[in-house]
C-alpha cells in the first residue's frame, strides 16, 4: 500500500463524548457522508467501542439526532474547510498482464 495525500472538503465537525457511548453503531449507519467509523480495538472506560470522525463531515446532525446517549455535539462551519487526508492505495499483487 502506498500513501497518497489528498484533500477533502469539510463543512462541519463533531465532538464525541467517548465515555458516554455504548457502541450501538446507530450513528455509523445514520451518517450520510459516511465519515464516522467505529473503533475496532480501542474501547472507552466502560469497555465499549466508540465512533471516530474522519474528514468530510457536513454538519448534518444525523448522528446527534439518532444517538440514544446524546454523545454528539455538532458544529457547522460558516466557510467549508479543505483538510489534508491520507489515502492508502492498494497495489495489485501481480502485474496486469497476468505474468
Amino acid at each position: 500500500m502506498k500513501p497518497r495525500m489528498t484533500t477533502v472538503l469539510t463543512r462541519g465537525t463533531v465532538v464525541i463524548d467517548v465515555d458516554a457511548c455504548k457502541g450501538c453503531d446507530l450513528c455509523i449507519d445514520a451518517c450520510p457522508p459516511r465519515v464516522l467509523e467505529m473503533t475496532v480495538h480501542d474501547v472507552n472506560t466502560r469497555g465499549y467501542r466508540y465512533p471516530r470522525l474522519v474528514a468530510g463531515c457536513t454538519g448534518c446532525q444525523a448522528c446527534a439526532q439518532i444517538c440514544p446517549d446524546f454523545c454528539f455535539q455538532v458544529y457547522k462551519y460558516e466557510q467549508p474547510l479543505e483538510l489534508p487526508m491520507v489515502e492508502l492505495l492498494v497495489e495489485a499483487p501481480f502485474p496486469e498482464d497476468g505474468s
